[in-house]
C-alpha cells in the first residue's frame, strides 16, 4: 500500500476486517438455521431427494466447465506478454526488470481469475446448499407461525448475501493490498473469473430449472389436472431441484460478479483520476463504501420480522429491512466522505460531497428499480390484475397483455437508469476548471460510484432473491408431504407457504430487476474503463493526441463503428434465442417422459413415479449449452475487435448495452407478471360454474402464460446480465492488444478464421438436440 497515508492504510485494513466480519456473520446465521426443526420423516424424504438432485447437478456442471477455465487461465497469463506492462505496474515494481514485472502481473492476473471464479462458484454452491437446508425447516416452521417461517427463510437467504459481500470485498481488497496501484491489471482477471462462472451457473441453472418447471406444469396442471407439486408428477422433484440450481446458485453467482465488476470499474477509473489529480481518495473511497454496505446489511437483517400469528405481510417486512439498510448506508456514506475527503486538496477537485452523493444516487436507483419491478410484477398492482383479466378470454389475450406490460416496464427502467447517468453528469460534470476528456473521466467515475452504491446493499438483495426459491421449495415440500391432510393446522401452514411463495416470486423479480440495472451501470462503467485503457495503450504506442479515441470519441457515422453497434445489438437476441430453444427442447422431453409414466399407471398409484428421469433430462440439456453460450460472449468481441478495429469494438459495446438492457427487463418483468397472474387465479375459490380457481379454463390459460414466461424470466433474461459483462470485460482485456494491430496480416487472419470456426461450432452445438437419456423405467 505504497503512497497511502496512515489513515488510508487503517481504513483499508478496516475494510478487510469488515469482509471477514461478513463471512463470520454468515457462519453465525448458518448455526442458527441448522438448529431449527426439519419436520416429519416424510418431509425429510422429499428434502433428501431435492438435495441429492441439486448436488449431482452441481458436480456435473463443475466437470463441464473446468477445461475452459484452465484454458482461459493460461490465456490470461500469456496475455501480458503481448503488450508492454502498464506504467503503474512498472512503478509498483520499480526495483525489478521488465521481464520480471511481466511475470508477476501475468501470475497475478491468472491467480485473480482463478480466485474470482472460485469465489463465484463458492457463493453459488454454498448458498444453494444452505437454501436446500433451509427449505424443509421453513416448511416445518409454517406449522408454528408465519413469523418463524419468514425469519428462517430470510436469514437463510442472508447467509448467501453475506458470502457475496464478504468474498467480493475480501478479493478486491486483498488484490489492492498486495498490488497497490498495479491492482487493476489483476482486478480485470478477478472480475472476469467471477463473471464467467456466473454466466455458466446462470445458463445451466436457468435451463435446468425452467425445463423442469415448464414440463411439470404442462403435463401436470394442464394435461392431468393435478395440483402443482403433486407427488404423482414425475417432474415435480426436478422442478424443486431447479429452483435451487437456478434461482439460488445462479442468482447468487450473478450478483456476486456484479459486485466484483462495479468495484473493478470503479478502481480502474479511480486510478485514472489519481493520474489526473494525484489523490488516492478516488481509489480508497469505493472500498470504504463497500465496507459500509456490509455493516448496513447485517443491521437490516434484524428489521425483517413477522408476527407470532398465522398471517402477516412478508413483502412489507422485507422492504422495511431494505429501507433501513439503505438509510443507514446513506448516512454513513456522507460521514465517511466528510471525515476522509474533506481536505483542502480535495476541495480543489470539487469538494468532498460529490463521491458520497453519487453513491447515494446509486442506492436511490436500487430503490426505484425495486419499486418499479414490484409495481409491474406484484399481485396487488394493476398490471398483474390486467393480465389476470386477460385469462377471461383465453391464453392468447393473457399473453398479449403480459407482453405489453413487459414492453412498458422496460421503458421506465431504462429512463430511470438514464436519469442516474444524468445525475452523475450533474455531480461530476460541474467541477470548476475540468473540461474535455478529463470531465468525461470524472463523469464515468461518478457512474461507477452509482453502481457501487446500487450494490452496496448486496446482502439484502441476495437475501431477497434466495428467499424466493426457499419459500417455493418449502411450499413444494409441504404439498408433497401433507397430501391428503385436511386438518386446520395443515390448512394454515399451507396458506402461510402459499403467501410466502407469492411474495418470493415478487422478490425474485425485484432482485433480477436490480441485477439487470446494475449490469447496465457496470457495463457503462466498464465502457469508460475501455476508453481509458485504449487511450493509455495508444499513448504508449505514440499515437498523436488528436487521433486517440479519448479525443475523437466513438463516432457512429463511421461505417465500421456502426457495423460494430449492429452486431452488438443483435448478440443478446441470438443468445436469448438459443437459451429459450434449449428450455423448449428439454421441457418437451420431460413432458414425453411424464406421459410415458402416466400411461404405466402412476396417476392411479399402480407404480411409483421415477423422479430421476426428469432430473437426468434437465441436467443433460443444461450441460450441453454451457460452453457454447459462453463462447458467444467471449469470442465475438475478439473477432469484432480484430476485424473492425478498436473503434468498432466500442460501438459493439454500446449496442450490446442498450439492446441487452431493454430485452432483459422485458423478459424479466413479463415473465414475473405472468407468474403472479397465475397465482392470483389459483387463489380464487374453485367454482366450475364461474370458471374460477385451480383446474378452471382460466387457470389453464394462466399456466400457459406462466410457462411462456418461465424461460424468459429465469433463463434468458437473467443470463443476459453476466453475458453483457463478460463481453465488456473481454473487450477491456483485449483492447491494448487490438490497438497494436491496424493490419492483421496472414497470422491475424488465420486467428480470425479459427475464432469464427469456434463461433460456428458454438451455434451448431446450441441448435442440435440434446442427447437422449436412457429410460430405466419407474420403480415399483
Amino acid at each position: 500500500m505504497q503512497g497511502l497515508t496512515s489513515l488510508e492504510q487503517t481504513a483499508i485494513w478496516a475494510v478487510f476486517g469488515t469482509a471477514l466480519l461478513g463471512l463470520a456473520y454468515a457462519v453465525f446465521l448458518r448455526q442458527q438455521i441448522m438448529k431449527e426443526d426439519r419436520g416429519s420423516e416424510k418431509m425429510q424424504v422429499v428434502w433428501a431427494a431435492i438435495r441429492d438432485g441439486a448436488d449431482a447437478y452441481l458436480r456435473r456442471q463443475l466437470r463441464s466447465i473446468l477445461p475452459l477455465i484452465i484454458v482461459l487461465t493460461i490465456a490470461l497469463f500469456l496475455s501480458v506478454y503481448i503488450v508492454p506492462p502498464t506504467p503503474e505496474a512498472l512503478e509498483r515494481f520499480s526495483s525489478l526488470g521488465e521481464a520480471q514485472v511481466r511475470l508477476i502481473i501475468g501470475l497475478a492476473r491468472a491467480a485473480a481469475f482463478v480466485m474470482g471464479a472460485g469465489f463465484s462458484l463458492a457463493v453459488g454452491q454454498i448458498g444453494m446448499r444452505m437454501a436446500v437446508e433451509a427449505n424443509v425447516r421453513v416448511a416445518s416452521a409454517s406449522r408454528r407461525s408465519f413469523g418463524d417461517a419468514l425469519r428462517i427463510a430470510y436469514r437463510a437467504g442472508t447467509i448467501t448475501g453475506m458470502l457475496t459481500d464478504g468474498l467480493g470485498l475480501l478479493g478486491g481488497t486483498s488484490i489492492f493490498i498486495v498490488l497497490g496501484i498495479a491492482a487493476p491489471d489483476a482486478l480485470l482477471g478477478f472480475g472476469f473469473g467471477g463473471t464467467l462462472l456466473a454466466l455458466f451457473m446462470r445458463v445451466g441453472g436457468g435451463i435446468f430449472t425452467k425445463a423442469a418447471d415448464v414440463g411439470a406444469d404442462l403435463v401436470g396442471k394442464v394435461e392431468a389436472g393435478i395440483p402443482e407439486d403433486d407427488p404423482r408428477n414425475p417432474a415435480v422433484v426436478a422442478d424443486l431441484v431447479g429452483d435451487n440450481v437456478g434461482d439460488c446458485a445462479g442468482m447468487a453467482a450473478d450478483i456476486f460478479e456484479s459486485y466484483e465488476v462495479t468495484i473493478v470499474s470503479g478502481l480502474i477509473l479511480g486510478l485514472a483520476l489519481w493520474h489526473l489529480t494525484g489523490r488516492m481518495e478516488w481509489i480508497v473511497f469505493p472500498l470504504v463504501v463497500r465496507g459500509i454496505g456490509v455493516l448496513s446489511s447485517i443491521i437490516g437483517t434484524y428489521v425483517v420480522r413477522g408476527g407470532p400469528g398465522k398471517s402477516g405481510d412478508a413483502m412489507a417486512a422485507i422492504f422495511r429491512g431494505f429501507l433501513s439498510s439503505a438509510a443507514i448506508s446513506a448516512v454513513l456514506f456522507f460521514i465517511a466522505g466528510f471525515l476522509y475527503m474533506n481536505t483542502p486538496a480535495m476541495q480543489a477537485w470539487g469538494g468532498w460531497w460529490r463521491a458520497p452523493l453519487a453513491v447515494a444516487v446509486g442506492v436511490l436507483l436500487a430503490i426505484l428499480i425495486d419499486r418499479l419491478t414490484e409495481y409491474f410484477t406484484g399481485t396487488h398492482n394493476t398490471p398483474v390484475k390486467e393480465i389476470k383479466r386477460g385469462a377471461d378470454t383465453g391464453p392468447a389475450t393473457l399473453i398479449l397483455q403480459g407482453i405489453a406490460v413487459g414492453y412498458e416496464s422496460s421503458v421506465w427502467s431504462i429512463l430511470v437508469i438514464a436519469l442516474t447517468i444524468v445525475a452523475s453528469i450533474g455531480i461530476f460534470g460541474t467541477i470548476p476548471g475540468v473540461e474535455g476528456i478529463d470531465r468525461t473521466t470524472f463523469i464515468l467515475y461518478g457512474v461507477a460510484m452509482t453502481g457501487i452504491g446500487m450494490l452496496t446493499l448486496t446482502g439484502n438483495n441476495v437475501a431477497m432473491d434466495s428467499f424466493g426459491p426457499i419459500a417455493d421449495n418449502a411450499n413444494g415440500i409441504g404439498e408433497m408431504s401433507w397430501s391428503g391432510q385436511d386438518d386446520p393446522e395443515t390448512q394454515s401452514a399451507q396458506q402461510i407457504m402459499a403467501d410466502l411463495d407469492a411474495v418470493g416470486n415478487t422478490t425474485k423479480a425485484i432482485t433480477k430487476g436490480v441485477a439487470i440495472g446494475s449490469a447496465v451501470i457496470a457495463a457503462v462503467s466498464l465502457f469508460g474503463s475501455y476508453l481509458v485503457d485504449v487511450g493509455r495503450a495508444q499513448a504508449t504506442l505514440g499515437v498523436p493526441v488528436a487521433e486517440r479515441i479519448a479525443s475523437i470519441g466513438i463516432r457512429v457515422d463511421v461505417p465500421g463503428v456502426f457495423v460494430g453497434m449492429l452486431i452488438g445489438g443483435a448478440l443478446p437476441w441470438l443468445f436469448s434465442s438459443f437459451a429459450i430453444q434449449a428450455v423448449s427442447r428439454a421441457s418437451a422431453l420431460i413432458v414425453q417422459e411424464a406421459r410415458r409414466q402416466f400411461r404405466l399407471g402412476v396417476l392411479e398409484g399402480k407404480v411409483k413415479p421415477d423422479y430421476r428421469q426428469a432430473i437426468s433430462i434437465a441436467t443433460t440439456a443444461s450441460q450441453k449449452e454451457l460452453v457454447s453460450l459462453a463462447l458467444l460472449g467471449v469470442v465475438t468481441p475478439i473477432v469484432v475487435g480484430m476485424v473492425f478495429q478498436v473503434e468498432a469494438l466500442g460501438g459493439f459495446l454500446a449496442g450490446i448495452i442498450v439492446s441487452g438492457q431493454l430485452l432483459a427487463v422485458f423478459m424479466n418483468n413479463a415473465g414475473g407478471a405472468w407468474d403472479n397472474a397465475k397465482k392470483l387465479i389459483e387463489d380464487e375459490p374453485r367454482d366450475a360454474g364461474a370458471n374460477t380457481g385451480k383446474g378452471s379454463e382460466r387457470h389453464k390459460a394462466g399456466v400457459v402464460g406462466d410457462t411462456v414466461g418461465d424461460p424468459m424470466k429465469d433463463t434468458a433474461g437473467p443470463a443476459l446480465n453476466p453475458m453483457i459483462k463478460v463481453v465488456n470485460l473481454v473487450s477491456v482485456i483485449i483492447a491494448p492488444i487490438v490497438v497494436q494491430y491496424r493490419s492483421l496480416g496472414l497470422g491475424g487472419w488465420l486467428v480470425v478464421i479459427a475464432l469464427v470456426a469456434l463461433l460456428a461450432w458454438a451455434i451448431w452445438q446450441s441448435k442440435r438436440p440434446a442427447p437422449a437419456v436412457a429410460v430405466d423405467g419407474p420403480s415399483s
